[in-house]
């Protein structure tokens, strides 16, 4: 299965979508914050970065540029996960680099169906 790291500042929110991907077999890692969430995606190079927009400090949007751009992760793919369900934020969220963007709360069926579309399972 993936190593999935969440970058969220919620631990509601890290909870709910720990709990759907652990049962299917998936490796979770946390970052509470964008600056945390790049320094962990270049220490463990995951296969999949879940990542929140509204956070403290560096938002989702600044965290999801930060690492398309870097070679050394840019390869990783990302879907964020956010309350920010306007279409210009998620045409924006695209734009940063990630491959798909959902808005919460995620149903839990939503969030599998994207997460396998993203890994190719």
């Amino acid at each position: 299965m993936a190593q999935i790291l969440i970058v969220d500042d919620s631990p509601t929110e890290i909870y709910a979508v720990r709990s759907v991907l652990e049962k299917l077999g998936h490796i979770i890692e946390i970052a509470e914050n964008g600056e945390d969430g790049i320094s962990k995606a270049k220490e463990l190079k995951p296969d999949l970065i879940l990542m929140d927009v509204v956070m403290p400090g560096m938002n989702g949007f600044q965290a999801t540029r930060k690492i398309s751009k870097d070679p050394e992760v840019a390869e990783i793919p990302i879907i964020m996960i956010t309350s920010k369900d306007q279409e210009t934020d998620r045409v924006w969220g695209l734009r940063q680099g990630a491959k798909a963007y959902l808005t919460k709360p995620v149903a839990e069926d939503e969030l599998v169906e994207k997460v396998n579309s993203v890994l190719g399972a």
